[in-house]
């Protein structure tokens, strides 16, 4: 049986960022170093087969640092802990190892520096997420305040109007967090912002990408998981780019062939915390099911990579 065309147009950049990449680097060198069980706070990036893969080589995942014997190293996730956490580590006489990527790291000395200053902060940030916690658990309860909409611009309380900064998450929507700062000025004239945008590259890379393929797709799938703040903004990017069916999945498994039926043109991309196999899945699904012509569509070339910590490059 003859199979149907189907244009997919695959964006580039897509899936793993430098974080991401030395993250997962870092608690497979800690194997390689200290053996297993190593411990992992938090899932070290929010994807579940690259989880389940550390998990199988040894890596034991907690959400908390009770839940780890002194005994063993710890590693911190990508997403950033809040400064109680290495705290606890080093009161214990731990071993352990920060993978918070160095993007976020850059927010939280941006915090502290602020702060210094006598400023008071407003995040922009998804409540909850580890990484607003984490980013939030720099400074001291009262110091950061946090903002996930225009909305809440408005009723936030703050000490001193004239005496404030604001960080953003690294994770967010461009556009939308771009509203939130235009109300935060607004209100705020005197705030200061950071010297360079907080989002990150890959982040800004990604929604691009997706933007450009949009005007293309009827449809579009973002590899991603539901745990993944910069995977869910690019399912939201592309339909507010005009593909207005645009879903996330984690696996081909999960893709609805039937909200698919009579596409000719489809557009694939992936979270920064995606791995390519995972991608190349998807599209060996649609091969399957199409006879596919691939298109890339690039708006950006990524060569950023980040080193690990210094502990794990020496020698035990």
């Amino acid at each position: 049986m003859t199979k149907p065309p189907l244009t997919l147009y695959l964006a580039a950049p897509r899936g793993f960022c430098a974080g991401v990449d030395r993250a997962i680097k870092i608690v497979e060198m800690a194997l390689g170093k200290w053996g297993a069980p190593v411990y992992v706070r938090h899932e070290i990036v929010h994807n579940k087969y690259v989880v389940d893969d550390l998990r199988a080589k040894g890596a034991v995942f907690v959400e908390e640092l009770d839940e780890c014997p002194d005994d063993r190293p710890v590693i911190f996730s990508a997403h950033g802990v809040p400064k109680s956490v290495p705290a606890e580590a080093a009161s214990r006489q731990m071993v352990y190892v920060d993978a918070t990527c160095p993007l976020v790291s850059k927010v939280h000395i941006e915090a502290e520096r602020h702060a210094a200053n006598g400023l008071q902060i407003i995040m922009i940030g998804h409540a909850g997420h580890p990484e607003t916690v984490g980013t939030m658990g720099q400074l001291p309860d009262g110091d950061v305040l946090l903002v996930e909409t225009p909305e809440d611009v408005a009723h936030v309380e703050v000490r001193d109007p004239a005496r404030l900064a604001f960080v953003t998450q690294t994770t967010l929507s461009v556009d939308d967090t771009a509203d939130i700062v235009t109300a935060l000025q607004t209100r705020f004239p005197d705030i200061t912002g950071p010297h360079k945008e907080d989002i990150c590259y890959a982040t800004t890379n990604r929604q691009e990408a997706v933007k450009a393929m949009a005007e293309k797709a009827e449809a579009m799938l973002v590899v991603g998981a539901p745990n993944s703040s910069n995977s869910k903004r690019l399912v939201e990017v592309g339909a507010r780019a005009g593909c207005s069916y645009s879903q996330l999945v984690q696996r081909a498994a999960d893709i609805d062939w039937r909200a698919l039926e009579g596409i000719t043109t489809m557009g694939i991309t992936a979270g920064a915390s995606a791995p390519e196999v995972l991608i190349n899945e998807v599209i060996d699904a649609f091969r399957d099911r199409y006879d596919v012509t691939v298109e890339q569509v690039e708006t950006a070339q990524e060569n950023v990579e980040f080193k690990v910590p210094r502990v794990l490059r020496e020698p035990t």
